[in-house]
């Protein structure tokens, strides 16, 4: 007897060797057959679809779920459209805060502004406390002098402004949270997730400098699990600056590790380690995602995060000890430095199946698909950052180079396997829309980005399914709807394939069933 049978419905397997089906059966969280392989047989539980078009659960390869949690949490400064705003909500927030103590806000981004807040203007209005705008990109933050004087002498920063590294050492004065803090806001970002269709992910980075929030962040994620706030699959990135001097058996060829040997493949269905993060670059959105020539109107061409040389080491050490690299890679410079290191390891120790991933692979030069293609990386984009910020990307990168930003048809007609994520909190977390953008390469003006990019609605659907289980070497469980994977299941009100385009993204999820159960943040 099947636990549930979901009957009357378009299930869109992305199984070639059957795309379309009916009924699906589940037993025991994972899917027993489809059609005439269930339909007769008798079930605990049917559910009528009434319709509706099943895809499987999507994967969003690249988030942030305790950012993300937090910053649901946390006053924002989003909406402000002048410096003036800011330092008013700057001013209101302060005087609600105890003396000595932290003016906490979210939402910062210069562009709207026009300029970035100053330090000097942030003493003006907030008397005394500590102030801490976090930079929507992650990549940066604003503090005011109080902060700056307990930074180290020298510590780079412009009029307040902390970039990258430094922006990791003022974050470090406020850490680290809780593991409870952190499995409560890591629970709020998972359900924020089911809501639009996901099901499994991979949190792009925990314990480092830059995104992390404890030294012990994997046990929050285990604490989430245990107490039932982790309600969807999870696989854990790695910050590479958890890496360590070891001393392995010579014939293990292992210069650093994390302690007791734990590499990608670690863990159960539901939470285990995947990929070492290592950092090349910065953001486009803070202006210090590194390019090969300078941004359109500025005198600089952003930042490594340290020298080529370094960042290579890290790579390759990764690589010897057995990890899955995912290299955060978004200008073309970056991108070098990410394929230049990726094929340093290869040719060390030769791992045909590494799967090594390049994050983000923002501006990718004609020149360098085919290299991502001898190498056999993984592209893992963010097309809902150019829905978003489209406009500003185009424009900093110029006509030239606008048409390589977060490319589509590139890197499939080179075979090279197409990703979707969202790097959620930093925008949209939606797969529906970054599918419709995938599709009309559109902003959100209209504005058309490099359009000769655009793919199918079917490929698009892949880069969220089928793609995101290869990227996190899930492909035996999830990313298709086919007999002994996980029963885990997208439930859409309409069809992407049918639908106008431009109505992809507002498409209902009306369900989500992970471990074939039915979540309650998506309901028909």
């Amino acid at each position: 007897m099947l636990c549930t049978r979901l009957t009357n419905a378009q299930f869109l397997t992305m199984d070639p060797d059957r795309p379309v089906a009916r009924d699906l059966g589940i037993w025991r969280g994972r899917i027993v057959g489809l059609d005439e392989e269930v339909t007769s047989l008798p079930a605990r539980r049917v559910v009528d679809l009434q319709g509706a078009t099943v895809l499987p659960g999507f994967i969003d390869s690249h988030v942030h779920l305790a950012w993300t949690g937090f910053k649901s949490g946390t006053p924002s400064i989003a909406a402000c459209d002048t410096v003036e705003e800011v330092l008013a909500v700057v001013a209101a927030s302060a005087a609600q805060v105890p003396e000595g103590g932290w003016v906490n806000l979210a939402g910062y981004d210069q562009r709207p502004l026009g300029r970035h807040v100053t330090a000097v203007e942030l003493d003006k209005v907030s008397a005394g406390r500590k102030v801490f705008l976090m930079h929507d990109s992650g990549h940066g933050c604003m503090v005011n002098t109080a902060v700056l004087e307990l930074l180290p002498a020298g510590l780079p920063h412009e009029e307040g402004f902390l970039a990258e590294a430094a922006m990791g050492v003022a974050r470090a004065l406020r850490l680290p949270h809780a593991q409870e803090d952190l499995a409560d806001a890591i629970g709020r970002a998972a359900r924020e997730c089911l809501a639009e269709g996901v099901t499994a992910c991979a949190e792009a980075g925990i314990a480092g400098a830059l995104f992390g929030h404890s030294p012990v962040e994997l046990g929050a994620y285990q604490l989430a699990r245990e107490t039932g706030r982790l309600p969807l699959r999870v696989q854990l990135m790695v910050a590479a600056d958890r890496l360590h001097p070891v001393v392995a058996h010579t014939s293990d060829g292992i210069p650093r590790a994390l302690d007791l040997g734990l590499r990608t493949g670690f863990g159960d269905a539901w939470l285990s380690v995947g990929a070492l993060k290592v950092y090349t670059d910065g953001g486009m959105m803070a202006r210090t995602a590194a390019l090969t020539s300078p941004y359109e109107g500025l005198d600089h061409a952003g930042q490594l995060q340290d020298d080529p040389d370094l960042l290579a080491r890290t790579v390759v050490d990764g690589h010897l000890a057995g990890w899955q690299l995912a290299v955060h890679a978004i200008g073309d410079r970056a991108v070098d430095v990410a394929l230049d290191a990726l094929e340093m390891a290869q040719r060390i120790r030769p791992r045909p199946d590494a799967r090594h991933r390049v994050e983000h692979a923002g501006l990718v030069r004609p020149d360098q698909l085919a290299r991502f293609a001898r190498l056999g990386v993984i592209a893992v984009v963010q097309p809902n950052f150019l829905r978003s910020f489209g406009d500003d990307y185009a424009a900093i990168m110029g006509p030239e180079r606008a048409p390589w930003l977060y490319r589509g048809r590139g890197f499939l007609e080179h075979g090279i396997t197409l990703v979707g994520s969202s790097d959620r909190p930093v925008t949209d977390g939606s797969p529906l829309r970054a599918v419709q953008f995938m599709v009309e390469r559109a902003s959100a003006s209209g504005r058309a980005i490099g359009p000769d990019e655009a793919i199918t609605v079917e490929e698009a659907l892949r880069a969220y399914t089928v793609g995101g289980a290869f990227a996190c070497h899930w492909e035996d469980s999830v990313g298709s709807l086919a007999p002994g994977k996980c029963a885990d299941l997208a439930v859409l009100a309409d069809d992407p394939r049918a639908v106008e385009t431009s109505r992809i993204g507002d498409i209902d999820v009306v369900a989500t069933f992970v471990g074939g159960r039915e979540t309650e943040e998506a309901r028909l």
